[in-house]
């Protein structure tokens, strides 16, 4: 399969990005912009655009000439929409959230799984060179082991009508959170604080606290109501700290050999513990150059290179299932005043040794 045609459902508001960056794709070939406001759908592709539009998904995915889809409409309409593309044999990918509860979540890669179709997340920071080189730096251990993430997410609106700030925002910080940390680092327990000061239904603030295996912890704060935007992260490690700034284009990363040493001084006797001794070390800090590509662009080459080369995305539906474990987890949390609540691991664990029996 070289060239692949390529259905996108959705022209709202990122539907048209995904029909820019799979037209401007090698080996991708857009056949369908399928929305129900078949005006919106005209309007997203320009006059002269010879892709066709059509307001029946039904009739995209009955004709052959369409390989794959790219789902961009509301979180409560994934389920349905990819599950019918799934049955009809097209490869999926689908804007996060990838369902709008784990259940169904679960749903859609036990599908793509048991008919051999790539399930994909358009999780688009991963694919960002920042993240890229944030990738390779911590599960490379050029920051030694682990000791905590932090992320801060804030900006003006907008205000989701359907979905707290948690599901709208958090999605972001989650996916890179997984697509970065080492294997042996799991997410083990969440906590959430949320508030909604202006009356909207549901949390427009809120903090979430994850529990990672070896006594590391992360820490995502999301807010809608703040008057400027920030999106920076911290992942510090035991040699190194990374500072990600995604607003500033001229030294996104800043890697600061820098940290907190402890060392155990002797014995002082039997009535007396050992004094630990903390040290500071003070070192260079390096901005590494990274080129400028937009990610989406990277987000639609690796999804035609996963079905081509019939492997998983670094984006498959097991990180999406992941995101929302802790999604659902944070609700859980957010309800109860904030109590620490495991996540869905084990359902996870047995999908992939399900999936590693059939491939076996």
């Amino acid at each position: 399969m070289g060239t692949i045609g390529l259905a996108v459902i959705g022209a709202g508001y990122w539907g048209p990005n995904l029909v820019r960056n799979a037209q401007a794709t090698p080996g991708l070939r857009l056949e369908y912009l399928c929305d129900l406001d078949l005006a919106r759908a005209r309007r997203v592709l320009g006059d002269y655009s010879t892709v066709r539009v059509s307001d029946s998904l039904d009739e995209v995915l009955a004709d052959p000439a369409v390989q794959a889809v790219a789902i961009a409409t509301p979180a409560k309409t994934h389920l349905p929409v990819a599950m019918a593309a799934l049955e009809a044999g097209k490869h999926v990918l689908v804007e996060k959230p990838l369902a709008a509860t784990y259940a169904e979540g679960r749903q859609l890669v036990e599908a793509a799984d048991s008919r051999g179709l790539t399930l994909m997340l358009d999780h688009t920071y991963c694919y960002t060179p920042a993240v890229a080189h944030l990738r390779e730096l911590v599960r490379g251990g050029g920051i030694g082991s682990v000791q905590y993430l932090d992320s801060v997410r804030i900006n003006l609106g907008l205000v989701q009508p359907d979905v707290d700030v948690l599901w709208d925002l958090a999605p972001h910080d989650l996916s890179i959170f997984l697509s970065i940390l080492p294997d042996d680092v799991r997410v083990l327990s969440v906590a959430a604080h949320g508030s909604d000061p202006i009356g909207a239904g549901h949390a427009c603030v809120a903090h979430l606290t994850i529990q990672l295996t070896g006594g590391a912890m992360a820490h995502v704060h999301v807010n809608w109501l703040s008057p400027t935007k920030i999106r920076t992260m911290v992942i510090g490690g035991s040699t190194r700290t990374v500072v990600w700034d995604d607003l500033n284009p001229t030294q996104r990363l800043s890697v600061y050999d820098r940290g907190v040493e402890r060392t155990e001084a002797a014995d002082l006797g039997e009535d007396r513990r050992a004094q630990t001794i903390v040290s500071y070390r003070t070192g260079d800090m390096v901005a590494p150059a990274l080129p400028e590509k937009e990610a989406l662009r990277a987000v639609m080459t690796e999804f035609h290179a996963s079905i081509t080369e019939r492997r998983a995305p670094l984006t498959d539906g097991r990180s999406g299932l992941q995101v929302l474990s802790i999604l659902e987890a944070a609700s859980a949390s957010l309800a109860q005043g904030g109590v620490f609540m495991p996540i869905l691991g084990a359902d996870l664990d047995l999908l992939d040794a399900d999936s590693e029996g059939v491939s076996a």
